[in-house]
């Protein structure tokens, strides 16, 4: 029997010791991802703001040196592929949240590590927000150097039409029918094809980036609606507490005029039976 019981004590320790180190080994695991992906984030952010300089260096030129377009080129492919690496990261550690409720497990450090992931799939969202909006930009203004060169040419174009012509993968849509009879124009149709071969170029990476970027704003929406679930719970938890409060007060105070009107019905008594004791001691004397 002494035998069992120790077999079983040493068996229930070695469990509890296995599950504290797994669950240590993936909480250290946790928290070296955590601080990869801020690391990530704080790059893309650099390189975002890297790529807006090109651009502005770009657009300064009518024709732009092969260096800085390449140089743009590097920077696109490196933000999708460090944001490809930071949506990855963050899905595991999604993953492995999701693991750990569905055990019905809860504690300080699983709610730590999902205030971690929420905040940087938020910042990670907002960074990409912003690598999305500069490209937007960007577009819109070699959009605009194309139709003042169109119109140095002589040919005028309205924003549909010219949507319309962007749509094509051959920069000769813009060019066709112009006479090349000066040294303005042919450097004008120049600078329309640069302009064009990168609203390409962006567009491509646009539409490479959509599915992640969409993937991940709707998980930060979830995760918004659930903060929006817990503030309003906690709200409605504070309302029930003031009117716990509140109520607390009402009956402490009843309760204290209760034990005041016992107080003085007791001493009314105590007068009474005084005054019936003396009475009686008067009349049998």
């Amino acid at each position: 029997s002494l035998s069992l019981s120790l077999s079983l004590s040493l068996s229930l320790s070695l469990s509890v010791s296995v599950s504290v180190s797994v669950s240590l080994s993936v909480s250290r695991s946790v928290s070296r991802s955590v601080e990869e992906i801020r690391v990530f984030i704080e790059s893309l952010a650099e390189k975002v703001e890297e790529v807006k300089r090109k651009h502005s260096a770009i657009l300064a030129a009518p024709n732009p040196d092969e260096k800085t377009k390449g140089d743009l080129e590097v920077l696109m492919t490196d933000i999708k592929k460090l944001a490809n690496k930071v949506r990855s990261k963050l899905k595991s550690i999604q993953q492995t949240i999701e693991q750990e409720e569905s055990q019905n497990k809860s504690s300080a450090d699983l709610r730590i590590r999902k205030t971690q992931h929420s905040t940087l799939s938020r910042k990670f969202v907002e960074v990409m927000s912003e690598y999305n909006a500069t490209q937007s930009d960007y577009r819109e203004r070699c959009k605009g150097r194309i139709q003042r060169q169109l119109e140095i040419t002589g040919r005028n174009t309205t924003n549909e039409e010219l949507e319309s012509m962007l749509e094509s993968d051959n920069p000769a849509i813009f060019t066709s029918g112009i006479v090349m009879d000066s040294n303005i124009t042919q450097q004008a149709m120049n600078e329309i094809e640069t302009r064009h071969t990168e609203i390409i170029k962006l567009e491509n990476s646009i539409r490479e980036l959509h599915d992640m970027f969409m993937d991940m704003a709707m998980l930060v929406e979830s995760q918004g609606e659930m903060i929006d679930r817990i503030e309003y719970n906690v709200e409605h938890s504070v309302d029930y507490v003031e009117r716990a409060v509140s109520d607390t007060k009402k009956a402490v105070k009843y309760q204290s005029k209760a034990r005041r009107k016992r107080i003085l019905i007791g001493v009314c008594l105590a007068v009474s039976l005084t005054i019936l004791i003396i009475s009686l001691a008067v009349g049998l004397s």
